[in-house]
C-alpha cells in the first residue's frame, strides 16, 4: 500500500471507538488544525515582501476576506456552507445530519482561528508578544520552517479527525468524498481536486483586488504535499486508529 492510499479494508462502514475516545480526537485535531492554519497566515505576513504564502484553502480565504471585508470568522464560515451544499450534490442525497455535524465544526474551528491570529499577532502581549517581521536570511529561514510546520500541521490534524468521522469542516469532507467515491483511497490526488473550489475562489479575489495575498512558496508547498502527508499521517499518528463510519454515497 502506497503512504497516501488506504485500502478498503480499512474503512469501517460502523465505528469501532468509543463517542468519549472520538470526542478526544476531534479536540486535539480540531486545535492542532486551527492553529497550523494560522501559523501560515502569520509567518508569510511577516516576511517583505510577502513570497511565503499560507496553505491553500487558507490563502484563497484570506484574498476572500480581503475582497468582501469580512473577518477570518465571517470568511471561513460562510464558504464553509457553500462546500457544505457542494459535498451533498456530490454524495448525491442531502443529509441534515451531516450539514449540522459541518456547522459544528465550523463555528469553534472559526473561533479558534480568530483566537490564534489574535495570539500569533501579539494581542495578548502578556501570554506572548507576536512573531517580529523577518529581518535577516536566519529570521526568513526559520519562518519558512514554521510555515511548512503550520502545513503539516494541518494534513496530520486532517488524518485524525477524518479517520473519527465525528463531524468535519466541508473541505475535509470535500476531499474524504473525493478520496473514496472517485480516487480509490489515494490522499495526495482527492487533495488536488479539492483544490478547485479555493482556485476559483482566489480567482474571484483578484478580480476584486487585483492583487494575490498570502500566496508563495508555503503555498506551493501545501499544494504539492499536504495531501501526501494527510496519507502518511493515516499510519503513522495513531495507527490503530482507522477509518470510521465512512459514507460517500455510492461509487
Amino acid at each position: 500500500m502506497k503512504n497516501n492510499e488506504v485500502t478498503a479494508s480499512e474503512v469501517l462502514n460502523g465505528r469501532t471507538i468509543s463517542m468519549s475516545k472520538s470526542i478526544t480526537f476531534f479536540i486535539i485535531s480540531l486545535v492542532i488544525n486551527s492553529a497550523g492554519n494560522v501559523l501560515t497566515l502569520v509567518t508569510s505576513a511577516q516576511i517583505h515582501p510577502s513570497y511565503l504564502g499560507s496553505a491553500y484553502w487558507t490563502a484563497a480565504e484570506a484574498n476572500l476576506a480581503v475582497g468582501f471585508g469580512w473577518n477570518l470568522f465571517w470568511t471561513f464560515l460562510i464558504l464553509g456552507v457553500v462546500i457544505t451544499i457542494l459535498n451533498a450534490i456530490l454524495v448525491g442525497h442531502w443529509s441534515w445530519s451531516r450539514a449540522l455535524g459541518n456547522l459544528i465544526f465550523m463555528v469553534p474551528f472559526s473561533a479558534l482561528i480568530q483566537i490564534f491570529e489574535d495570539f500569533f499577532l501579539g494581542k495578548y502581549p502578556a501570554l506572548f508578544s507576536g512573531f517580529p517581521p523577518a529581518k535577516t536570511p536566519l529570521m526568513i529561514g526559520f519562518y519558512i520552517l514554521l510555515n511548512f510546520l503550520g502545513v503539516a500541521m494541518i494534513g496530520t490534524a486532517i488524518s485524525i479527525y477524518q479517520r473519527v468521522n465525528l463531524v468535519l469542516h466541508p473541505a475535509d469532507d470535500l476531499m474524504q468524498i473525493l478520496r473514496f467515491k472517485y480516487f480509490k483511497g489515494n490522499a495526495t490526488t482527492a487533495m488536488w481536486a479539492s483544490y478547485i473550489p479555493p482556485t476559483l475562489m482566489a480567482i474571484l479575489a483578484f478580480a476584486i483586488t487585483r492583487q494575490f495575498t498570502n500566496f508563495g512558496i508555503g503555498t506551493i508547498f501545501a499544494f504539492l504535499f499536504q495531501g501526501g502527508i494527510t496519507g502518511i499521517a493515516d499510519t503513522k499518528i495513531f495507527p490503530k486508529l482507522k477509518h470510521q463510519a465512512l459514507d460517500v454515497g455510492q461509487d
